[in-house]
């Protein structure tokens, strides 16, 4: 049977299995600044995909096949037959990703260096496991249940009598909402700082080619020159607004939104009709298994699948973002940088 066309509730256990410890993998980034995209792209590698076309190939990845999974493991019918919380968390899941996909590569971003090979089909697998664990959790395959966690019988019963079954969910949506649109006006605070500039050196520059006698080099190299005139032109935000503390708050934005998810998710329940299926347990990774006890605690479903997204893309932005704060000290200047953390207030002795 092909998982990538036909996946099954013990296919899914077993990828999810695997999925869970994709953190404990990236530990390896904490040891190299090499990524070769973005500050650190390497302009003369045959492996690089021009970015625009990268960024958004590797990241459409994600809503496609979250469609494409829905859709086939519910005989299209998804969208009309499955509850308001798992249909609320696909169309959220969607609208994220449009705006990462297509909007900010296509109609914001000022500009985006090629994207290495390895990276761009790192990110492509990245979205495809995340997004096909996703999916087969919202039709509501069986829960992967092990000794933390939560059946589905007792999640009912004490979320039922606690409440926290709806105040989950209601906090979870204005989390997501502030996350999404936080995380909208810095990255696109970024890219207007970054036109900006780029118009700035672009003035620059012709008022140095007026004063120049030769004319015929000096139109070619300006017409190439506003063709590509905002390419690695990088700038360090302003200490004001949300870079006011931090120098990635649209990398901590996005987490608050995906935890919001998450919250969203505690109102997920496995379908009675995937009841019978003998899909077997899974040993949680030691750092689940807080989360996992904590569902217990509060008589809500865990939702597994949306917790390992977050791990997972906590696990990886950090390190980047660290890296990233120590190519802006070097690039602009402890002064520029103004003491703020990564993505940790105040962490200037961490680096985070």
């Amino acid at each position: 049977m092909n998982p990538i066309t036909n996946l099954t509730p013990k296919t899914y256990i077993q990828v999810l299995t695997i999925w869970q410890y994709f953190a404990s993998f990236t530990t390896v980034q904490w040891l190299t600044s090499y990524f070769p995209m973005g500050k650190m792209s390497l302009k003369t590698s045959k492996l690089n995909i021009p970015g625009r076309l990268a960024w958004s190939s590797m990241e459409l990845i994600a809503p496609l096949n979250l469609l494409y999974q829905l859709q086939t493991l519910t005989n299209n019918t998804f969208f009309t037959t499955h509850g308001l919380p798992s249909k609320l968390l696909a169309t959220l899941y969607l609208l994220h990703y449009a705006n990462r996909a297509v909007v900010n590569p296509w109609f914001k971003a000022a500009s985006i260096s090629p994207i290495h090979g390895v990276i761009w089909a790192s990110a492509v697998l990245f979205n495809w496991v995340n997004s096909t664990c996703l999916a087969a959790w919202l039709v509501g395959f069986p829960s992967p249940l092990s000794s933390m966690s939560v059946t589905m019988s007792m999640a009912t019963v004490k979320s039922a009598e606690n409440g926290v079954g709806v105040v989950l969910p209601l906090v979870g949506t204005v989390l997501f909402c502030i996350g999404f649109l936080g995380n909208i006006t810095a990255e696109w605070t970024l890219f207007r700082l970054r036109r900006e500039e780029a118009e700035r050196r672009s003035k620059k520059s012709d008022t140095n080619t007026d004063t120049d006698t030769n004319t015929d080099t000096d139109t070619r190299a300006g017409a190439e020159h506003a063709k590509n005139k905002c390419d690695k032109v990088y700038v360090i935000p302003p200490p004001e607004g949300v870079f006011r503390y931090l120098l990635y708050p649209h990398y901590v934005l996005e987490w608050i939104e995906w935890v919001g998810f998450a919250l969203i998710g505690t109102a997920i329940y496995p379908d009675p009709a995937f009841a019978g299926s003998d899909v077997g347990q899974v040993p949680l990774a030691p750092w689940l298994v807080p989360f996992a006890a904590g569902a217990e605690k509060l008589g809500v479903p865990l939702p597994l699948p949306a917790v390992i997204f977050v791990v997972n893309v906590v696990a990886s932005m950090v390190p980047q973002a660290r890296w990233g704060r120590k190519w802006y000290l070097e690039k602009f200047g402890d002064k520029a940088v103004a003491g703020r953390g990564a993505v940790v207030p105040f962490s200037t002795m961490l680096g985070l």
